[in-house]
């Protein structure tokens, strides 16, 4: 499962979230795991948009990919008459899925880059298709690289455990893991004793996906609560805490899960090293500091209950933000495909993305 095919063509492209058809998208259903590996068959961009939005598809990445194929799809599926505006509202439409993750507005500027220089529809169908192709090769070979760089910078000569929070695998990505893509390399290298997994809540990420992608991959796992984290950097049993990113600006702040924030002040005290794993397209050197990133806030309903099943008052009030803002200052290191930032800055940041 960890390096799922990506074919050559613009057909039958799969991993193991996201299969393309050339005029079909499929999603594996994340919401429905672990109980069902269900694959939802979209053939327009509204579709996409939709899904995006209900959380069928998450991760940064992933959510950049899907985007991606969902403006070839609005190409394909063009009326032919006024059929650049029918591209641009399907643009526009994708643009407003999520707020937060800025791997999707950065893939949809790339093929809106392609679009404009398209002169017919049989042009944009072709160019369209083949640019979201190349977005999802491209993501799984900087999941690699990201691999490559985070071991070296490491420096492990024996194995030893570590923290992750939310979901950041193939599930998320294009294939291979930012994070957790680190995380298979130490295992690959047998330098990897356990997997401490947060639970995530309140969509339980780490539970219903990480935990589920490890096992299958015969990766070792420890599946614990959020609460559980500190006790578990307090007993020193983890080196390193590695967790992913839906954006990170200019002076090295970062956007990600709710409770990354806690974690990292947790790795801090407790002297663990706090590392964050993501492709370039997530860093955003147009803003300057993480005050700035907009922040989605989802329906209460999704902590009044877990699976339609009450647990809480009816109509209490919620605060349910699905991202939290980790300071450069609390961050040891940031890994991208293009290499890496050592106690991130407006410098340090400088000197890679600019």
């Amino acid at each position: 499962m960890s390096r799922a095919p990506v074919s050559s063509g613009d057909r039958a492209i799969g991993t193991v979230a996201i299969r393309w058809h050339g005029g079909s998208l499929e999603l594996l259903d994340q919401r429905l795991l672990p109980d069902q590996e269900h694959w939802i068959t979209l053939e327009g961009s509204a579709g996409v948009a939709q899904s995006i939005r209900d959380m069928v598809v998450r991760g940064a990445p992933a959510i950049g990919i899907s985007a991606a194929y969902g403006v070839a799809l609005a190409a394909r599926h063009a009326g032919g008459g006024d059929w650049k505006a029918e591209i641009k509202q399907a643009i526009r439409e994708l643009a407003a899925s999520r707020p937060t993750a800025v791997n999707l507005f950065w893939a949809l500027q790339k093929m809106e880059q392609v679009f404009s220089e398209c002169h017919s529809l049989e042009e944009a169908v072709k160019r369209l298709s083949e640019t979201a192709v190349q977005i999802h090769k491209d993501d799984l070979s900087a999941n690699l690289a990201m691999a490559d760089y985070a071991l070296a910078h490491m420096d492990a000569s024996k194995p030893f455990s570590v923290l992750t929070h939310c979901n950041t695998g193939a599930l998320a990505t294009g294939g291979y893991g930012t994070a957790l893509g680190v995380i298979r390399r130490l295992h690959e290298k047998k330098l990897l004793k356990d997997v401490y997994a947060d639970e995530t809540r309140p969509w339980l990420q780490g539970s219903r996906l990480t935990a589920w992608e490890l096992a299958r991959d015969g990766i070792p796992v420890t599946l614990n609560a959020d609460g559980a984290a500190a006790s578990i950097l307090a007993a020193g049993h983890v080196r390193w805490v590695i967790v992913g990113a839906d954006r990170i600006t200019a002076n090295g702040d970062v956007a990600n899960k709710i409770g990354t924030y806690s974690l990292a002040v947790l790795a801090r005290h407790h002297k663990v090293g706090f590392m964050v794993v993501a492709s370039s397209s997530t860093v955003d050197m147009a803003l300057a500091s993480g005050k700035d990133i907009p922040i989605e806030e989802r329906e209460g309903e999704e902590l009044r209950q877990v699976r339609g099943v009450q647990i809480a008052p009816a109509g209490v009030k919620v605060f349910n933000p699905v991202f939290d803002v980790t300071p450069a200052s609390l961050i040891d290191v940031i890994v991208t495909e293009k290499g890496v930032v050592s106690t991130p800055n407006m410098t340090g940041m400088a000197g890679l993305f600019s």
